[in-house]
């Protein structure tokens, strides 16, 4: 079998497949990785053919694993297939080939085989929770698989295989439900996220032919038309269609997609055509990074999450002592067993994580990544919101609504000497006045010497020998020392009242300035109202534009506090002084300008049309531009603390009733074990539903 190593850690392996596992071969995979014996664990992603595997951490080891796996073939697949005679979901089919393995050869062994081997043969099962908790004592701790081994060898001390057999399996069905309800939770978000199509209709000049999605690259062409999804992250260059986004933003009305929109994996056409341009390949889509967020949200855990799992492991000593307790008080085997049978770790480590997938699930539906739990924490807990005005709080489809020309210049040159400088850089402004131009058919050609793009500043060039500049004001009055008349000044501030103006100067001198004017994304004051009651009591705008304008986009948003003028300096010292005050801020945005504010801030929040800097800076990304998902992720993370913080609860009360009835003869240990694994299962069921967002 071909694969590729994805990560590592010591005993752990990711391993990364050709391809995709197929749904009829998933058991039998399963069943040629169970036999190899330093396999203690493994895990098949078959959506985006990846396995997970863990293994006994002893010399050479590691080496017989990756064997084993480089011997996997069609024919060890096709003989493990013989034993799956059941055509069931391949998970369920594998959970209940499991449990019937499990409880069948309990009894077949109880009720066939003469009490001497069954016992025998219960004495040798014990050998795996004996090494476990052996294990645990050489390196020091005093944990779960400690807590197994004694509780199954106080039976033995009492001369009770049957006993010491029956606890083993109630253990062992109590960790076969708990992977299987793990593993269900993750899936379910892999699967549902990368449910694509295996081929696409490739474009070859005239003609098309159907490729598999894999093998797609950047730059080629493929066809779309009504009823088929989309299988990579592209650029529409001919047609129009209405795209449904639901699998990827949570928005139930198809969206229209035109030649220059993007459109993503896991998306469908539900009525047109278009040809897309492919962007990237099909590891690298918006989707694919998703998942392997959720491969690695181990590493991004919340401190409430964090919390719980430390203190699930520092409260098993206690049930020793509690035992010990017991032993002395009550002389009796059978309750010290039960003192050791219920524990807390279990219950609390997996209802944590299967609320933490649950969440990250949801979120990544309705429109935002989140790149771990901690972010989720951060954001229930924040009172501080700060915003980018351009992109964030505007649609960055500025428009020119004004052009001033100034000492002997006309309009239209002015607006056709500033496209030529502009056209040399993306940001919206810059598009916007060489957008102008060209809806005026103003042409130019290139006179001045190479352009200097100078961040949040503007542009510098020279033409004739003298220095052009175009830019803020702060930049071409304050810092090129450019004289702006007071006549000029009081026209100005009336041509372009309201608007953002873009001065351009020649040699020290004023040409001209543009007019430009950035629309208020639809519902952000609703949002913005709505983030108030949710808790969040300071809204401020942040801005690099002048006064004036700040204060009209900030009036019309629902803003109370901005502050404009600012470089991508002064945003960061804004943020930092916020935090020194022990404010927990959030901070969206999403230009170049905005990223150190973003890695600065408790949680930096990336709009989805904004840059990459922004975005790989940022702890979670919008996939849309519209606020309303800030209020989703609000809500959620609220409702997410306040799941992990019940469930904390429940679990101490629960696992201390049955702690208490077992020890007080009420229920017997294996009763006790049993109702643990049932409650530990039922709360992690629970804690998988969807959240209220």
């Amino acid at each position: 079998m071909k694969y590729q190593i994805a990560n590592e850690l010591p005993g752990r392996l990711r391993v990364k497949l050709a391809g995709p596992v197929p749904p009829a071969d998933l058991d039998a995979l399963y069943r040629v990785l169970g036999a190899c014996p330093d396999i203690a664990k493994s895990t098949v992603y078959p959506r985006i053919g990846s396995v997970a595997l863990v293994y006994n951490a002893v010399p050479g080891s590691r080496a017989r694993v990756l064997e084993h796996l480089a011997g996997i073939d069609a024919a060890a697949i096709a003989k493990a297939k013989q034993g799956c005679g059941l055509e069931l979901a391949p998970r369920s089919h594998s959970l209940l080939m499991d449990l019937a393995s499990l409880v069948g050869f309990h009894f077949m062994r109880r009720w066939f085989l003469p009490a001497p081997l069954a016992a025998a043969w219960t004495v040798f099962s014990y050998r795996k929770f004996l090494f476990a908790g052996l294990k645990s004592l050489a390196a020091g701790r005093l944990d779960v698989p400690v807590l197994d081994a004694a509780a199954i060898g106080i039976s033995f001390a009492k001369r009770d295989p049957r006993t010491a057999g029956l606890t083993m399996l109630l253990l062992n069905v109590g960790e076969t439900l708990e992977e299987y309800t793990r593993s269900r939770s993750e899936g379910a978000l892999i699967n549902a996220l990368l449910d694509l199509p295996e081929t696409a209709q490739l474009v070859e000049g005239d003609t098309e032919v159907q490729v598999p999605s894999s093998s797609l690259r950047a730059g080629q062409l493929i066809a779309v038309r009504t009823g088929m999804p989309v299988c990579v992250d592209g650029t529409v260059v001919r047609g129009c269609a209405m795209v449904n986004q639901a699998a990827l933003t949570g928005e139930p009305l198809a969206v229209e997609r035109t030649v220059g929109d993007d459109v993503f994996a896991g998306t469908a056409v539900e009525d047109g055509e278009i040809i897309v341009e492919v962007k990237a390949n099909e590891g690298q889509t918006k989707l694919r990074t998703i998942v392997n967020l959720v491969e690695q949200t181990e590493s991004y855990k919340s401190q409430t999450q964090s919390r719980m799992e430390r203190l699930a492991d520092r409260i098993v000593p206690w049930n020793f002592l509690l035992a010990g307790i017991v032993a002395l008080t009550t002389r009796s085997l059978v309750k010290t067993s039960a003192a050791l049978m219920v524990d807390y770790s279990c219950a609390l480590k997996l209802t944590g994580s299967i609320a933490v997938l649950s969440a990250m699930s949801q979120s990544a539906q309705a429109g935002f990544t989140v790149k771990g739990s901690q972010h989720f924490e951060s954001m229930a807990h924040a009172d501080v919101i700060v915003f980018d005005k351009t992109g964030t709080l505007t649609e960055a489809a500025p428009q020119v609504a004004r052009v001033l020309s100034l000492d002997g210049w006309d309009d239209d040159e002015v607006l056709r000497f500033a496209a030529c400088l502009e056209e040399h850089f993306p940001h919206p402004v810059a598009r916007a006045v060489v957008r102008a131009a060209a809806d005026k058919g103003l042409e130019h050609r290139e006179r001045h010497a190479e352009v200097e793009y100078i961040v949040a500043h503007g542009i510098a060039s020279s033409l004739d020998g003298k220095r052009v500049v175009i830019g803020s004001e702060h930049f071409v009055v304050e810092d090129e020392r450019v004289e702006i008349s007071e006549a000029q000044k009081e026209l100005i501030a009336r041509e372009t009242e309201g608007l953002s103006p873009l001065y351009l100067a020649v040699d020290g001198k004023l040409m001209g300035v543009i007019g430009v004017q950035d629309p208020l994304k639809a519902g952000v004051p609703e949002a913005i109202a709505e983030l108030r009651r949710l808790g969040l009591s300071r809204v401020i705008m942040l801005t690099g534009d002048n006064e004036r304008t700040a204060a009209r986009i900030a009036a019309r948003a629902g803003v109370s506090e901005f502050h404009a003028n600012l470089l991508p300096e002064d945003k960061y010292a804004f943020v930092e002084g916020l935090k020194a005050q022990g404010a927990h801020v959030v901070m969206v945005g999403d230009g170049v300008n905005d990223a150190p504010a973003l890695a600065l801030a408790d949680v930096g929040i990336a709009m989805g049309q904004g840059t990459a800097v922004a975005k790989e800076v940022a702890d979670i990304t919008l996939t849309g531009g519209q606020l309303g998902s800030i209020v989703a992720l609000r809500r959620m993370s609220e409702g997410l603390m306040c799941r992990l913080n019940g469930s904390f609860k429940e679990v101490m009360v629960i696992n201390s009733t049955l702690l208490a009835a077992g020890i007080g003869g009420v229920i017997s240990p294996q009763m006790s074990s049993l109702l643990h694994n049932a409650s530990t299962v039922a709360l992690s069921m629970r804690n998988g539903k969807r959240y209220d967002a």
